[in-house]
C-alpha cells in the first residue's frame, strides 16, 4: 500500500519495493514449502534406508567432509543474516530517528504510527516480522542445500562400493550381488534426485529472481544513504547476506551435477 504513497519519491519507492519484494518472496517460499511437504517428508523417510547408510568407518569419514563444508556454509550464511537483521532491527535508535518516530521500514497503517503506544506496538511488530521471515528463509535455503550435499554424499558412497567390489566381498556371486546392490543404489540415488528437483525447482526459480533484483535495489539504496551509518552497514551485510544465500545453491548444486 505504501508504494501508492510514495511513487514520486524515488528514494522511498525503492526502499519500499526493496522490503515488499523480500516479504513477498519469503511468503512464497513458505508456501511452496508447506505445499510440498509431503514430497520432503518421503525424503526424509528414504535418508533413513539403509542402502543410503555409511557402511562402515571408512565411508563415514569420507562423508565427514561434506558435512563439514555445509555446516560452515550455514554459519557463514547465519552471520551477516544475523548482523543484517541486528542492524535494521535498531538502526532507528542509533541514528537517533526514534525521537521522530521512524519504523525500521517504510510502511503504510491505517492509523497513525507517530502516536504512542502505536508507535511503539508497530516497530515491535516490524522486528518480530522480519526476524521471523529471515528466520524462516534461512532455514530453508539450508535445508534445501543440505538435501544437494547428501545427493552428492551418496554419489561418494556409491563410488567407493564399487571401488571395493572385490576387496570386500570377493568373487562370484558375492560380487555379483553387491553389483546389483549398487545399480540398485544409483537408481535410488536418480530418483532422490528428482525429488529434490520437485521440491526444490519453484523456490529456488523464485530465489535466483529475487536475488538479483534485491541486490540492486540495495546497490541503489547504498549510493543514497549517508555512508558508515547503521543503515549503510546493514544494507552492507544484506548484499553479503544474499550473495551468500545466490552462493549455497550454486556450489552445492554444482557439487550435485560433479559427482
Amino acid at each position: 500500500m505504501n508504494i501508492f504513497f510514495v511513487y514520486s519519491n524515488l528514494e522511498a519507492l525503492t526502499a519500499t519495493i526493496f522490503v515488499s519484494l523480500s516479504d513477498a518472496l519469503v511468503t512464497l517460499k513458505i508456501y511452496y514449502f508447506v505445499k510440498n511437504i509431503r514430497i520432503l517428508k518421503q525424503l526424509m523417510r528414504k535418508l533413513d534406508d539403509e542402502v543410503f547408510q555409511p557402511r562402515n568407518v571408512k565411508q563415514r569419514a569420507l562423508v565427514q567432509p561434506s558435512l563439514n563444508i555445509w555446516t560452515a556454509t550455514y554459519i557463514g550464511f547465519w552471520v551477516p543474516a544475523a548482523l543484517t537483521l541486528t542492524l535494521w532491527s535498531v538502526f532507528p535508535i542509533l541514528d537517533k530517528s526514534v525521537q521522530q518516530h521512524r519504523l525500521p521500514f517504510a510502511a503504510w497503517y491505517p492509523y497513525d504510527t507517530k502516536k504512542s503506544p502505536f508507535y511503539e506496538l508497530t516497530y515491535l511488530h516490524q522486528v518480530v516480522s522480519i526476524w521471523f521471515l529471515s528466520t524462516a528463509n534461512l532455514h530453508m535455503d539450508t535445508m534445501l542445500t543440505a538435501l544437494m550435499m547428501y545427493i552428492g554424499v551418496q554419489c561418494d558412497i556409491l563410488c567407493d562400493n564399487l571401488k571395493n567390489l572385490e576387496n570386500e566381498l570377493g568373487y562370484r556371486m558375492g560380487f555379483k550381488e553387491k553389483l546389483i546392490d549398487c545399480i540398485k543404489h544409483h537408481k535410488e540415488i536418480l530418483s532422490f534426485a528428482k525429488n529434490c528437483n520437485e521440491f526444490i525447482n519453484m523456490i529456488a526459480l523464485g530465489q535466483f529472481f529475487t536475488s538479483a533484483v534485491s541486490n540492486g535495489l540495495s546497490m541503489f539504496q547504498l549510493t543514497l544513504v549517508a555512508p558508515f551509518s547503521s543503515e549503510c552497514y546493514s544494507l552492507l551485510f544484506f548484499v553479503g547476506s544474499i550473495t551468500t544465500q545466490i552462493f549455497i545453491y550454486c556450489w552445492f548444486g554444482n557439487e550435485v551435477e560433479v559427482k
